[in-house]
């Protein structure tokens, strides 16, 4: 079923050069939001069509799907100069252009931002690449998991379970919050195009974009200089901090004061937490562990729902801790129908997320499923 597109971004038309999680997260965005975007994929379509299960067609893998809603495709090869200028007459009717191609291939091809800007002057093009242009990796491959060893994640769950091995974090993280970080740069440079008329040119750099992100709260003592301390938030590299199990499952909880703290514990049977024998005898330096163990007892004697009752009536911040599979069930994301089937063309019944964003006058919408390679050449 298709919908017409009342979004805030209706109207504009994003030219997507983008493939893999890096970019087309992003560009699905922009298309949730209102925008009419045509994604420029070769004859063999965007390598993460064979990403994960697939229903019926092996190009549509369950990762491709999950990335390329409301997107039109057009199959190009852009190595022959026919193709090259059906997208060069596609240039002066897009308000973006978007791609992660690195910067020798997309100059090879001829759509480097001078080559595009001379096409349409007001064009906001964005590159999204590995490593910022102007230091020495500029250039160089960049996937997740390189992204992830350079930016120091892989050297966080070491400094919270013991165990020295470096390890990456068992998701694209990087790529999505660099997709995140092309969003908004898209967004402001199509708002500064609203309001003077120019296009520019907007680098988005994967490295820089994820480091930024994981060390706002673990530059922690290296903020200062000299350092005030050590790198690592203390807080969130704690090794008890984890979900507690329950009589039927799990439940994570940050209480805000001792306060809270205590009645939680009052609540799952130790009265008086702060002033027992155990937690005020305990040898140096081991009030911590205590306090945990209370906590771990503590969880135990009830259920999950009991507690999310009781941490709404007693205002303690207590949530449900999900498995994955648990994640589809929950009872809040089905009622707000997060989790929404559709049947595609092709592929047959399938399982969307909706944009979670909600717009009072302009909302975002599914309006078209996936597409096949090549599906809008016409």
């Amino acid at each position: 079923m298709t919908t017409k597109a009342n979004g805030p971004l209706a109207g504009v038309r994003v030219l997507d050069l983008t493939e893999f999680i890096f970019g087309p997260y992003a560009t699905q965005t922009l298309a949730d939001l209102g925008a009419e975007v045509i994604k420029i994929e070769n004859p063999g379509g965007d390598r993460q069509r064979h990403s994960g299960k697939h229903a019926a067609h092996p190009e549509m893998g369950s990762v491709f799907m999950a990335l390329n809603r409301n997107k039109q495709s057009l199959a190009l090869d852009l190595k022959q100069e026919s193709d090259r200028d059906r997208l060069r007459e596609l240039i002066p009717t897009a308000q973006v252009f978007i791609h992660n191609v690195r910067a020798d291939a997309i100059e090879r091809l001829g759509f480097e931002y001078e080559a595009v800007r001379k096409l349409n002057p007001a064009i906001v093009y964005v590159h999204c690449v590995g490593y910022g242009s102007n230091g020495p990796y500029a250039g160089r491959q960049a996937f997740d998991d390189l992204v992830q060893g350079a930016s120091g994640a892989a050297d966080l769950l070491p400094r919270v379970d013991g165990n020295p091995q470096m390890r990456l974090m068992p998701s694209f993280l990087a790529d999505k919050v660099s997709s995140l970080h092309a969003l908004y740069a898209t967004l402001a440079a199509l708002f500064h195009r609203e309001r003077s008329g120019e296009g520019q040119f907007v680098e988005v750099p994967m490295f820089e974009s994820f480091t930024h992100f994981l060390l706002i709260e673990h530059l922690y003592g290296k903020t200062f200089e000299p350092p005030q301390g050590r790198i690592g938030h203390t807080p969130a590299l704690a090794a008890d901090r984890r979900p507690l199990r329950t009589k039927d499952g799990h439940i994570v909880i940050q209480p805000v004061s001792r306060e809270a703290s205590a009645k939680f514990l009052a609540l799952g049977g130790i009265a008086d937490a702060y002033e027992s024998e155990r937690f005020l005898n305990a040898p140096k330096g081991s009030r911590v562990t205590v306090y945990y163990d209370m906590l771990k007892e503590a969880a135990a004697t009830r259920t999950t729902d009991e507690w999310m009752a009781l941490g709404q009536k007693h205002g303690i911040p207590i949530m449900r801790a999900n498995t994955l599979d648990e994640v589809l069930e929950d009872p809040h994301l089905k009622a707000v129908e997060f989790f929404q089937l559709r049947n595609h063309p092709s592929e047959g019944p399938y399982r969307a997320m909706r944009p979670p964003v909600r717009f009072e006058k302009t909302p975002a919408t599914i309006r078209n499923d996936p597409p096949l390679i090549g599906q809008d050449d016409g």
